[in-house]
């Protein structure tokens, strides 16, 4: 789930929640997670659902991307010998059609870069 999918799903499912138990927060921070999470009981069922769908797929987006460049190590030797910064190296691996990794490939796309 990309990142602009998860704030429209959490404005259509939880929007009503939000303004009746998160009234005047800002989004930095967890802020309104924390919220919800704080007022449960008083949040839909819908947006509870929602949120924890919501989380998840962000956590394990954020766990792809900080395992990204250890898990294509060596396809980045491999393909993009000598290339410095982690931009262009993840750059160089999206435009290799040569890149077969399974795992490197499946972190990408896990990381949301394709």
């Amino acid at each position: 789930m990309s990142y602009a999918d998860a704030v429209t799903a959490l404005a259509k499912d939880c929007g009503s929640d939000i303004k009746k138990v998160c009234k005047g927060l800002n989004l930095g921070n967890n802020r309104i997670q924390d919220c919800l999470q704080k007022n449960q009981a008083k949040v839909s069922s819908t947006c509870t659902s929602t949120l924890g769908q919501v989380t998840t797929s962000i956590q394990q987006r954020q766990a792809a991307q900080t395992g990204f460049f250890k898990i294509c190590a060596h396809d980045a030797a491999q393909y993009c010998g000598g290339m410095k910064g982690e931009g262009n190296i993840l750059a160089c691996l999206l435009k290799s059609k040569r890149v077969d990794n399974g795992k490197c490939n499946q972190a990408i796309t896990d990381a949301g870069w394709r």
